[in-house]
């Protein structure tokens, strides 16, 4: 045994550093110094799980070509299964995890996410048939479901001010769109070197620095009060949301009024009725739905959800279309999208905030919801000789109209909520987005699916017939999001005001930090 203590004293002499590190971190003193670092370790996180929910996008041509092309022969459906997956795992397990990140401590919660989201990106890079991916990206998605309510709760707790905070949200939205707009390019620069697993492989190293990042920086935090679990309104509301994105998953393929659809539908809608009974009745409810009464919560809520709903559809519709319709490869295609996140996260972070605080959030949200709906509208208008760079200034258009809504929609949902639920908070926030967003690609996806193209040579931007499904698709986008301006303008207050704090952390012996 004597060999063995020259490595059991540094090991041990590391875990009580890093314990000392850890309870360090709990200070409400060293959380203001470092708060900005936590902002950009969390961003990091954000900016992982929002990426891998459109950088398969550009892929998709790719996995359908045979195995002997280096693909994986994927039908159609297996296809979507491949994309939505991932969204209906993370969708269905956000309010369970972000409750559960509440009452457990929320760094804790994003580093198990953090190991799951790099052994469902291994299983992906690594599968051999459409079946195996689908269960990868189904492992990745618990993972983000973890990682996601963590990161906002987080936040929301170590920014005590409200004007920092409104900023950090900024910031917070902005990496998130610029995630989810950027995936198109990354996955189309890798493309064009690797082969498709690479776009999975990459988030490995990642992985590991973001790890080691939130080890050093993010502090503990949970709810003081420890609420007893809900496992029976957890099991609901998986249940709930799990039936929902089938139906809405399975409806291009299916049809909109198949037997099967249509009693996936009728499943989420009962068992909705049956959480909103159970969680109105029971003494310590997973989700507090007097939340609903907030217009903050309610109306940013259904802002965000139609926002996500013309974002995610039209960049599904869009990036297929540049391909298929207009010959570009997955580079260039995700070229083309770029600038719409680069446009997002400048208006996101130093536009948006300041104009809230003068104008008030109502005002702002509704403008970024008008903005949104009329680029979606005269992206309808493209025809065949429209430029590519028209096509770039719409989308850069519809990233102002991102920027504008999203920060202070999510700052709106947040200052509703008290602190110590903001786990909840957040993962409401989240499933909004993830519902909306799964919501968008299958409705317009199957808008685009019934407009098939003409197998015309492509010389030109598109064929007349081809064109008249990316027309139908955005017209549905700005009318839907267009939906949302009047119960904004009408019940979203103009000012937000944030519950008072009632704690700010826990440091790593579980003591509270009050403020």
């Amino acid at each position: 045994m004597r060999p063995a203590l020259p490595f059991v004293r540094p090991a041990l002499s590391f875990v009580q550093r890093a314990t000392g590190h850890r309870a360090v971190l709990g200070r409400p003193e060293h959380i203001q110094r470092v708060r900005w670092m936590v902002l950009v370790v969390l961003c990091a996180n954000l900016a992982l799980i929002a990426l891998d929910a459109t950088i398969l996008n550009v892929a998709l041509p790719t996995l359908r070509a045979p195995t002997a092309d280096g693909g994986l022969s994927a039908s159609v459906r297996q296809l979507q299964w491949i994309n939505e997956g991932y969204i209906i795992v993370f969708a269905g397990l956000l309010l369970t995890m972000g409750s559960l990140g509440d009452r457990f401590g929320r760094a804790r919660l994003l580093t198990c996410g953090l190991a799951a989201f790099a052994a469902g990106s291994l299983l992906s890079a690594l599968a051999s048939s459409p079946d195996q991916l689908v269960a990868g990206r189904c492992v990745m998605g618990l993972g983000a479901a973890l990682i996601m309510p963590a990161t906002l709760s987080i936040l929301s707790n170590v920014f005590t001010d409200d004007r920092e905070r409104r900023v950090a949200v900024g910031i917070w939205s902005g990496v998130s769109a610029i995630g989810s707009v950027s995936g198109p390019l990354i996955g189309g620069l890798l493309l064009s070197r690797f082969w498709w697993g690479s776009v999975f492989l990459v988030n490995l190293p990642i992985v590991a620095v973001v790890l080691v990042l939130v080890f050093l920086y993010v502090p503990e935090s949970r709810d003081p009060a420890a609420r007893r679990l809900d496992p029976f309104g957890a099991a609901l509301s998986i249940l709930t949301l799990v039936a929902l994105l089938f139906a809405i998953i399975e409806a291009p393929t299916r049809g909109w009024l198949s037997p099967a659809v249509l009693a996936a539908f009728a499943v989420s809608a009962v068992l909705l009725a049956a959480f909103t009974g159970w969680e109105s009745r029971t003494g310590a409810p997973m989700l507090d739905l007097g939340f609903f009464r907030d217009p903050r919560f309610s109306v940013a809520s259904l802002a965000i959800a139609m926002t996500f709903f013309g974002m995610y559809g039209t960049s599904f519709v869009l990036t297929q279309c540049l391909q298929d319709v207009l010959g570009l490869t997955p580079l260039g295609a995700g070229a083309l999208v770029a600038p719409q996140a680069v446009v997002f996260f400048l208006v996101a972070t130093r536009v948006s905030t300041p104009l809230t605080e003068r104008a008030g959030a109502r005002a702002v949200i509704t403008a970024g919801l008008g903005t949104l709906s009329v680029f979606f509208a005269v992206l309808a208008l493209c025809d065949s000789g429209t430029s590519l760079g028209a096509v770039v200034a719409i989308t850069c258009g519809v990233g102002v109209g991102m920027g504008l809504t999203l920060g202070p929609a999510t700052s709106s949902i947040m200052s509703s909520v008290p602190r110590e639920r903001a786990g909840v908070g957040s993962a409401m926030n989240d499933t909004t987005r993830q519902v909306g967003g799964a919501l968008g690609v299958a409705v317009l996806g199957t808008i685009l699916s019934s407009h098939p193209t003409s197998g015309e040579s492509v010389t030109t931007v598109a064929s007349t017939t081809s064109l008249s499904g990316l027309h139908a698709a955005a017209l549905t986008a700005g009318i839907v999001v267009a939906c949302a301006i009047p119960p904004v303008a009408r019940y979203l207050p103009a000012r937000q005001r944030a519950h008072p704090r009632t704690y700010l952390m826990r440091d790593a012996h579980g003591q509270s930090s009050a403020q």
